[in-house]
């Protein structure tokens, strides 16, 4: 019997577990491995992740599911078991990232739309077969006021897209995630960033519902309310966890199971203290929770260093970071926690 949609969605977001986003294209990745001197190559990039995936507490106890890439969700360990066994093995379910990257948007400059749409029904297909369960696809929305960015226009071809994609998945038994990010990288304010997703948001929700997608079985990733980092203004935790549940109050159905932050450049510290801030208040009407991927994994990639010898120091480094998020998930973080690395 096929799983239901609205299952793996709440199994994706219960009792406080997690996404570990694990999809770094190999471009992205050797800009990481560089920064810890390792060469970038299949087996290296292999034993990273399976390291991460054989961290047997972090995976049971605080990840619901691995977003993958495309190379990844077709490895094998270096024992020959397949990657998406051993996640399933701990409990956790195997996701992959399918969206072709932004491209600048032809007639606005300054704005992106993510492609890859061509040819998704075939390659969800295959993915199901590979054991994929949920699927990533990420709308790129810069802020740039002074250019114009966004457009109206950047906003709706990148939801419209955004809508299309989450059918094909949900045809497929595939649970979607919707990840429209609002970008921190800029000058603007927290106001400016609330303004930008709430269009962002009500546009996404309005095209979902055209497409007939089966709001149960989806999972939202966004953004959280919050300064743009070259504003030179630092928003406080409880300043980031009042303006971002608002603005969900007024954008997000109830029908959604569950909302998995992006950490969108943040500290990994800032990024838990923020999650946990909004989980701290009480119970809302959809789970809140993570949905990392520099945040988990800046801390066992350092610890690691490409060296067999650091698996260990790695893996602990990393259930470290997966259950300070747990915590934050479930409104329990303090900053006094850190301190048992």
């Amino acid at each position: 019997m096929q799983e239901r949609l609205e299952d793996i969605a709440a199994a994706m977001v219960a009792g406080g577990k997690g996404l570990l986003a694990a999809d770094e294209s190999s471009g992205t990745i050797k800009k990481r491995f560089d920064a810890i001197h390792v060469e970038s190559t299949e087996n290296s990039r292999r034993d990273y992740r399976e390291m991460m995936f054989r961290a047997s507490d972090a995976m049971k106890n605080y990840i619901s599911g691995v977003i993958l890439y495309d190379e990844t969700i077709r490895q094998k360990a270096a024992d020959g078991t397949p990657l998406v066994e051993i996640i399933k093995a701990a409990g956790a379910i195997p996701g992959i990232k399918v969206d072709g990257g932004a491209k600048p948007l032809a007639g606005f400059p300054g704005d992106t739309v993510t492609e890859g749409l061509d040819g998704l029904r075939e390659r969800l297909a295959e993915y199901y077969k590979l054991g994929a369960r949920f699927a990533k696809w990420r709308g790129v929305i810069d802020i740039d006021s002074a250019k114009g960015v966004p457009s109206a226009s950047s906003i709706g071809a990148n939801c419209h897209a955004l809508a299309r994609y989450a059918a094909l998945c949900q045809e497929a038994g595939i649970v979607p995630i919707v990840e429209p990010e609002v970008l921190m990288d800029g000058s603007h304010d927290i106001n400016t960033c609330y303004d930008i997703t709430r269009a962002t948001l009500l546009k996404l929700y309005a095209e979902l519902f055209a497409a007939n997608v089966k709001l149960e079985g989806t999972i939202l990733k966004p953004n959280m309310v919050i300064a743009g980092k070259a504003s030179g203004k630092t928003s406080s935790a409880e300043e980031v966890a009042e303006k971002t549940l608002k603005l969900f109050r007024e954008t997000v159905p109830l029908a959604v199971p569950g909302i998995a932050f992006l950490s969108g450049g943040q500290s990994d510290e800032q990024a838990t203290a923020n999650l946990n801030a909004m989980n701290a208040g009480g119970a809302q009407p959809w789970k809140l929770t993570f949905s990392y991927g520099r945040a988990l994994q800046a801390a066992p990639q350092k610890a690691w260093g490409g060296k067999a010898e650091n698996v260990a120091a790695g893996q602990a480094a990393f259930t470290h970071r997966a259950r300070m998020n747990h915590l934050a998930a479930l409104g329990k973080w303090q900053k006094g926690e850190e301190k048992t690395a």
